[in-house]
């Protein structure tokens, strides 16, 4: 009762530890890519919050899978470290023994990874995907930002504005760029707002400013000055984009079992099943030869998450090409951990005959 008692809680206590480290990474990694994107305009700088929490949620399976696996090999390798070990193998206590309460602490875990694979995560994906719709529907004038050049949805425009809207609605220093072609149309206006007519038609509408047209590389240009200029903005309709796999509820992959939805299945089905054989493999990975170095073991548990992990990233491929049944593609690189953790714990079980049960 000790045994697992004190198992348990430096299971949770390295997990927690570890899961903090990994998550605060993953959101700095998300972080980063989208401020990328939006220093680019390729994402508005109010709608980084809220993809990073779908980034978030969709990473959520991996992160839990390699906490479970660290907090293991890290605990049981202090373990050895300290020489505990010694004591237990010596007190009679064999290393099938810690089976028990790995599984103990890691059929929770597994049951929330399983809930998130399966549900969590896509539910995740079709949030973000929509979102991401709706801010590519988005008219031009919602993408302005003051002091920041923005591109047009097209590409055919850049905007900047230098003072953003007050409490009178009205912008500051717009200027405005429009290629079409091999022309080109600059717009300075001193200020600027958006105006709704009865119709419910919305305009762009400039003061004071000057428009230059002409065509680049020639002395062909006309200038006009103007007290008001105004311009209708046309509303842009959602291009409808074919759902993604992954966007998917589960329960649709089971009633259209194609190809690439029996591809997506595999590898949600899978990423459970990794985190429950990761926890047990960890047990014969995490002995540590006090005359070696230390983290040789790390390396080599390391190494072996990236095959496995790779492993059922490619059976899913080949599933979604037709290349590979399903079945095979579920059960294959399951059972060749599962051989692999039987051998090892073979080989540690054989190294010395006290690390056995006592008679």
């Amino acid at each position: 009762m000790i045994f697992r008692r004190a198992l348990l809680r430096e299971f949770s206590q390295t997990a927690a530890a570890v899961f903090v480290a990994l998550f605060a990474i993953l959101v700095t990694i998300v972080l980063i890519r989208l401020l990328g994107q939006a220093a680019g305009g390729g994402v508005p700088s109010d709608a980084v919050l809220a993809l990073i929490g779908f980034g978030a949620l969709t990473e959520m399976p991996v992160v839990l899978t390699l906490t479970l696996f660290v907090a293991v090999l890290l605990t049981l390798s202090r373990s050895y470290r300290d020489s505990e070990m010694v004591v237990w193998f010596a007190s009679g206590v064999p290393l099938t023994a810690w089976i028990g309460p790995v599984l103990r602490f890691a059929l929770p875990v597994v049951a929330v990874i399983a809930g998130m694979t399966l549900f969590l995560s896509p539910w995740a994906h079709m949030k973000n995907a929509e979102y991401r719709e709706r801010l590519e529907s988005r008219d031009d004038t919602q993408r302005v930002a003051p002091g920041v050049f923005r591109e047009s949805a097209g590409s055919r425009r850049v905007f900047f504005v230098e003072v953003g809207a007050g409490e009178d609605g009205r912008v500051r220093n717009v200027f405005v760029s429009d290629e079409n072609g091999d022309r080109l149309s600059v717009i300075a206006a001193a200020e600027g707002y958006l105006k709704t007519d009865e119709e419910g038609n919305r305009f762009v509408v400039l003061e004071k400013g000057r428009r230059y047209d002409g065509k680049p590389g020639t002395p062909e240009y006309r200038v006009m000055s103007f007290e008001r200029y105004s311009v209708q903005i046309e509303a842009k309709q959602a291009a409808a984009q074919p759902q993604r796999s992954r966007a998917r509820p589960t329960e649709e992959l089971l009633r259209s079992p194609d190809d690439r939805n029996l591809g997506e299945l595999a590898g949600r089905v899978g990423t459970p099943l990794a985190a429950l054989l990761l926890a047990l493999l960890a047990i014969p990975l995490s002995f540590v030869n006090p005359r070696a170095g230390r983290t040789n073991n790390l390396l080599v548990a390391i190494l072996t998450y990236l095959i496995y992990s790779n492993a059922i990233t490619i059976g899913q491929a080949w599933v979604a090409q037709g290349r590979l049944r399903f079945e095979l593609a579920v059960l294959l690189p399951h059972l060749v951990v599962l051989g692999l953790l039987a051998l090892m714990f073979y080989k540690r079980l054989a190294v010395s005959p006290i690390w056995r049960v006592r008679a």
